[in-house]
């Protein structure tokens, strides 16, 4: 009723004669039928709005600006204001009057801004559901950045999106740019206007054509305890969401386990790389899952460390020992930076396709990463012409990789494309079958020789359906599904573990967002489990891959005006729970078990497989039931007198490999308990879990059965090679006949010994640490300065300068820096210390274990070597040196005034190619190890070594590029550098520190000063800001940049 109350006095208001609280008094006349549609939907009313408007604001100059120690509105006044395109002649005219800017001197100086601000409305809804509703349809319209906030109980939706803009033009005593500037401006901000407006069309059209979908977007369902819980009634497109029936199946048949099961999530403790680098969206990620690598590729995505952008870094993420490293690639030639893309891996090659790289720059290249040589190569595909498009999905089936759906602008595709990663042809695939709508933002995944998709967006609503791919028939086909059905989704990820498929996260977000949805393959049956975390993960455009038995989650999140932005933390939950011992042979109470084979039928209580061999019909075994198996459990009378509570199945040493990957292959295997040998090594028993022992024992009592057909299944010698068997292709019937082929016996497990859990380094040190500072009676305050996170240069590893500080820990040197570097497994250890306050900047690195700080580090293919306790490395300028390393030298000249020990004489010798490098140095230390990194990269011979001042020792008149990489300022050698360039220019890659919100100023005053100087040695150049490379944050609100100044002779 409070709903009802508020939209009736709103529209109240709206309609009065009266004028409203905005400048003007009334609404804006663009945005009037979209308001009206809102506002006659039953859920939704507006409570302001603007349809955008292209202004300039006049705002008082505070006098005092340091008394303001908090940011207020300061007031101000609107010079101009047009909610239309407007002209550039008017507002010239304008400011160029002297009568309309100029103020009187008895007036306060104010500032003049020109701005455009695109549409915002701020929109009440009845509910939670309703709200998600018309968000979706906002951002599908391009208003991305609109959200959801709830205060005092009032539902409040802000549809919005970033294509503002806001120049300072001067004061009203002074104009500080040009006519010809604030014309480009009104062109500029013209052009906001009418993408503002087409968004505007776009949003009213959704909603016209949606009108009847939002009407009725909510149901309130009241459970137990009383508290109301709002769940999306979409529209779905399936059938498959009806039991035979007609009514959909909520009975606990649909759950994995029992009742309220649920699977812990694990966040996994990053070490090496800063954590925030897997804060992203929009990524990819493939999963190296082999004998010699269980790790995860993270490819792209938006977010990162620092400031949010989209990136093309790749990471490789170790989920068990938390480690995280940047993968180095070798040449100059990487993707751009991009999100929405896909990845995927076939054998060594990693195949990148697609994705955005701007608000409108979708792509269509197609690059491959070979993972043994860490090199991109980006390829030429013939064929079809694959269209630019991102979030689209792919799959791969053998060496081919089958890509469906996507979005190019407002054009959502329907097409299923193959590329041949031998030929390197694209083709379209024919319609055939129930062939899926259009989407977008959908998921897809590979299982046998079908490709299954879930879920998407269809320019109108998210999708609830799935579909499958039968790539031997070539024909799509509408899944028919029992259980209760995923809730309509888009930007999820999706998995298949042994023969569960799964479905998480995704938009809309509801109340089942923390819940896992798998489905049994083999029986078409939906089933549901929570996910547990201490945090609320928010699984959007998150990737999730599986690695051993664990599902390993990297990213999601979201950004929203209304609670900023969200990254979720990497994550990995364990698989292993899933396999319920009845999953596979009573998926409903009462039901009559089998289990059937591939491409199998019944007959009888046996399965005839279309090979011709027959499998058993295994029998419904309880936890409460008791088999006897072996002379070594006592029986009575043929019936079990108890189980022991663990056991193991024993096999002869030289079955034991086959027999362990057989057991792991099927989870079979306890990987909480211990393999041991017995009979010093002729045996080994491997733990084994309870649905094994029933498994295992059927067989055993089947084997001497003559009513089993013997002569109809796969004959299997004695011993079996490596060779002897495709693992992948055996079945379950299968495996345990070879079992029984190696003799393998099911005993008591008399050991029971239990594996310690992996624990992270971080994990090791405090528990070690804790130990110690007990035993010496320390208090256990000190543990806050234990360090979450540490650097590692070669085999050094660094400790943050502020980790064990305090005095108290002097008593435990000798104890204590071998327990860190054992629990970090660290070769030496060392402490960082600041930099010294001398001009030759040296390193006060303290070594703590180990002789001395000599150290070898590679990176992009490069060998730098250094005494890390007399020089200096920043892991931060990575990102630069791969920029100067893409650089075309080969013909230049390049003088490097801040050489060090190579940071960036290195990458243009060796990846960029220069003919010849000046490098110049004063620190005896950086001198000794640059001598030494250009004997070991080769690249002596194309480098002059310049020692001392470079104000005094620095060529002249030689460069066609000077890098000038000192911070926090490298203005002190603006001059050399200047008189470095030959007489027809060059470029000059200026480095220096500057505020975020003084960026501009500071380009400013590197281009007007290179001029001045380039003016007083008698130059006549053209100076210009080719770009601005954001390198990193030095400090908070401090940036490291770098201009790239380009002097022309005119």
């Amino acid at each position: 009723m409070e709903f009802e109350k508020r939209k009736s006095s709103t529209l109240a208001s709206l309609n009065s004669t009266e004028s409203d609280k905005s400048p003007k008094g009334f609404l804006d006349t663009p945005i009037i039928p979209l308001i009206n549609t809102l506002n006659q939907n039953p859920n939704y009313f507006t409570t302001s709005s603007c349809s955008g408007r292209i202004s300039i604001l006049s705002t008082p100059i505070s006098p005092i600006q340091s008394l303001q120690t908090k940011k207020k509105a300061k007031g101000g006044t609107w010079l101009f204001v047009s909610h239309h395109p407007a002209q550039p002649d008017s507002v010239v005219s304008l400011l160029f009057s002297s009568e309309s800017t100029h103020s009187p001197d008895s007036s306060p100086k104010s500032e003049l801004v020109f701005r455009f601000e695109p549409l915002i409305i701020a929109i009440e809804s009845r509910d939670l559901s309703s709200a998600h509703s018309l968000l979706s349809l906002a951002i599908s319209s391009g208003f991305r950045e609109s959200g959801i906030s709830n205060a005092n109980k009032r539902v409040i939706i802000a549809i919005r999106c970033s294509i503002r803009m806001e120049v300072p033009l001067g004061d009203t005593d002074r104009i500080m740019v040009t006519p010809e500037y604030v014309s480009y401006l009104v062109r500029v901000a013209n052009e906001k206007m009418d993408a503002n407006r087409s968004r505007t069309e776009r949003f009213l059209r959704l909603l016209q054509s949606n009108g009847s979908m939002i009407e009725d977007s909510s149901n309130v369902l009241l459970p137990k305890n009383g508290r109301e819980l709002v769940c999306n009634h979409l529209q779905f497109e399936n059938e498959s969401q009806l039991t035979t029936n007609g009514n959909a199946s909520e009975t606990s048949s649909g759950f994995v386990g029992s009742p309220g099961f649920n699977l812990p999530i694990a966040h996994i403790e990053i070490v090496g790389e800063p954590v925030e680098k897997l804060f992203l969206w929009g990524h990819s990620a493939c999963a190296l899952d082999n004998v010699d690598h269980k790790k995860v590729i993270v490819c792209g995505g938006f977010g990162g460390l620092g400031r949010h952008a989209r990136r093309n870094d790749l990471l490789l993420l170790d989920p068990y020992s938390g480690n995280l490293e940047t993968i180095e690639t070798l040449g100059s030639a990487c993707p751009s930076p991009r999100l929405g893309h896909t990845a995927s891996l076939v054998g060594d090659l990693m195949f990148v396709i697609g994705g955005r790289t701007g608000p409108d720059k979708i792509l269509s290249d197609v690059w491959s990463l070979d993972s043994t040589k860490n090199s991109w190569k980006q390829l030429q595909c013939g064929g079809s012409v694959f269209p630019p498009r991102h979030r689209h999905a792919a799959v791969v089936m053998g060496s081919k990789i089958y890509v469906f759906g996507g979005l190019d602008n407002d054009v959502i595709f329907p097409s299923l494309y193959v590329l041949d990663t031998i030929n390197l042809q694209w083709q379209e695939i024919p319609v055939s079958g129930d062939w899926p709508y259009a989407r977008h933002s959908h998921a897809m995944v590979a299982s046998d020789s079908k490709i299954f998709m879930f879920g998407g967006y269809d320019g109108r609503k998210a999708l609830g359906d799935l579909y499958s791919f039968d790539v031997q028939m070539g024909q799509w086909k509408k899944e028919i599904t029992a259980g209760r059905n995923p809730h309509a989704r888009f930007s999820h990820s999706i998995f298949v573990y042994k023969n569960y498929l799964g479905v998480l996260g995704g938009c809309p977000v509801t109340q089942h967002y923390q819940e896992l949805a798998l489905l049994d393959l083999k029986l078409r049956i939906w089933k549901h489990v929570t996910l547990n975390s201490v945090g609320k993960d928010l699984f959007v455009r998150s990737t999730s891959n599986v690695v051993g038995d664990d599902l390993v989650i990297v990213g999601g999140g979201a950004s929203c005006y209304a609670f900023g932005t969200k990254f979720s933390e990497p994550a990995k939950v364990s698989l292993l729970h899933l396999v319920h011992p009845h999953d596979n042979f009573m998926p409903f109470e009462n039901q009559r078990q089998h289990m059937i084979g591939q491409n199998g039928v019944m007959k009888g209580n046996k399965v005839e497989n279309s090979q011709g061999f027959l499998l058993e019909h295994v029998p419904n075994i309880s936890e409460n039931e008791h088999l006897c198996f072996n002379d070594n459990v006592p029986h009575i009378n043929g019936q079990s007198e108890m189980i022991p509570l663990h056991c193991v199945l024993q096999l002869e040493k030289k079955y034991a490999k086959q027999g362990k990957d057989i057991l792991k292959k099927f989870g079979w295997l306890d990987l909480g308990r211990k393999a041991y040998s017995e009979e010093g090594g002729v045996h080994i028993c491997f733990p084994i879990c309870k649905e094994f022992f029933a498994l295992f024992h059927e067989r055993s009592c089947h084997s001497g059965d003559d009513a089993i057909d013997r002569e109809n299944e796969i004959p299997l010698s004695k011993p079996l090679t490596p060779d002897g068997y495709l693992l992948n292709k055996l079945s379950c019937s299968e495996a345990l006949t070879l079992l029984h082929e190696y003799g393998a016996i099911l005993l008591e497990d008399k050991v029971v010994e239990t594996k310690k859990a992996a624990m992270s380094p971080l994990k090791v040190m405090t528990e070690e640490v804790t130990s110690l500072i007990e035993k010496k009676g320390l208090p256990t305050e000190l543990l806050e300065e234990l360090p979450a996170r540490w650097d590692r240069i070669g085999d050094i590893v660094i400790l943050p300068a502020t980790s064990f500080k305090n005095i108290l820990w002097n008593s435990t040197v000798e104890e204590l820096w071998q327990i860190v570097a054992k629990s970090l497994k660290a070769h030496r250890l060392a402490r960082q210390g600041p930099v010294a306050a001398t001009g030759t900047r040296d390193s006060t690195l303290e070594i703590l274990v180990g002789d001395d700080g000599w150290v070898n580090h590679r990176e992009n293919g490069i060998l730098y070597s250094f005494d890390a306790t007399k020089c200096m490395f920043s892991w931060g300028n990575l990102s630069e040196k791969l920029r100067m390393a893409k650089l075309d030298c080969k013909d230049e000249v390049v003088v490097d005034l801040f050489a060090g020990i190579g940071y960036f004489t290195l990458p243009f010798l060796v990846r960029a190619q220069a003919k010849l490098v000046y490098a110049c140095e004063w620190n005896p230390h950086a001198i000794e190890a640059l001598r030494h990194n250009l004997q070991s990269n080769s690249v002596a011979d194309r480098c002059i070594l310049l020692e001392g001042d470079n104000r005094n020792t620095a060529p002249k008149g030689v460069a066609d590029r000077v890098c000038l990489g000192l911070i926090p300022s490298s203005e002190c050698s603006w001059v050399t550098a200047v008189r470095a360039l030959r007489r027809e220019g060059g470029v000059l890659h200026v480095h220096g520190n500057t505020k975020d919100s003084a960026e501009c100023q500071w380009v400013d005053h590197v281009s007007k000063s290179i001029s001045e100087i380039a003016r007083s040695e008698g130059y006549y150049w053209e100076v210009s800001i080719e770009h601005v490379e954001r390198v990193k944050w030095y400090a908070p609100h401090i940036r490291h940049v770098v201009a790239d100044v380009r002097c022309r002779q005119v």
